[in-house]
């Protein structure tokens, strides 16, 4: 019998989202995020994830992303 195993990406709530962001140096409230996503529709880019119930889910390699420093590409 073959199985096969499903894995869906990590998905952090909102309250998760902030503690990681603190976490990682960023001070941010849940409420901050909330409120920002509402003003501008993303939060620095990132766009959740709405179930049906109104909770917002948050793709766990977005703090990655926003918490490793970028390096500028461009023609020099």
């Amino acid at each position: 019998m073959n199985l096969r195993i499903i894995t869906r990406p990590a998905r952090l709530g909102t309250s998760e989202f902030a503690a990681a962001l603190r976490s990682a140096g960023y001070c941010v409230q849940p409420q901050s995020i909330r409120r920002y996503l509402c003003e501008k529709g993303h939060y620095l880019g990132e766009r959740p994830v709405k179930l049906p119930n109104g909770r917002l889910l948050w793709d766990a390699t977005a703090v990655e992303r926003l918490t490793t420093p970028q390096e500028r590409g461009g023609a020099q």
